[in-house]
């Protein structure tokens, strides 16, 4: 049986990535500070070490990919199914950061961050 060797994160970056999916979390409420939590993973990415980087970028992607729903969600408002897809955008948001946070608190690095769904 072979162990899976656990990554030992740098304080700060582990800091810094588990602070920006709560800056996505809290967006729900108060949107600003995902737009905040995107430019922090966009500045931090490169000095960070390589198992850490699948963490900012499924971060970077989340909040592209959640833009892109909340942009459609807006256009459809208009009908019912706008209201619903963004209640499913808030659902997706939400399992995508419990999803990150519980592979961060591993110290492991996402499986598959240029996913779509989870």
């Amino acid at each position: 049986m072979t162990d899976v060797p656990v990554q030992q994160p740098a304080s700060n970056d582990s800091k810094n990535v588990k602070l920006i999916y709560i800056l996505y979390l809290v967006g729900v409420v108060v949107g600003i500070t995902s737009l905040v939590g995107v430019i922090m993973a966009y500045i931090n990415k490169n000095d960070a070490p390589e198992w850490m980087q699948s963490h900012y970028q499924y971060q970077i992607r989340t909040f592209w990919i959640g833009l892109l729903y909340v942009f459609i969600s807006a256009l459809l408002m208009v009908v019912v199914i706008g209201f619903l897809l963004l209640l499913g955008y808030y659902v997706w948001l939400i399992v995508r950061c419990v999803k990150g946070m519980k592979a961060l608190e591993q110290n492991q690095p996402i499986a598959n961050p240029k996913i779509w769904l989870f």
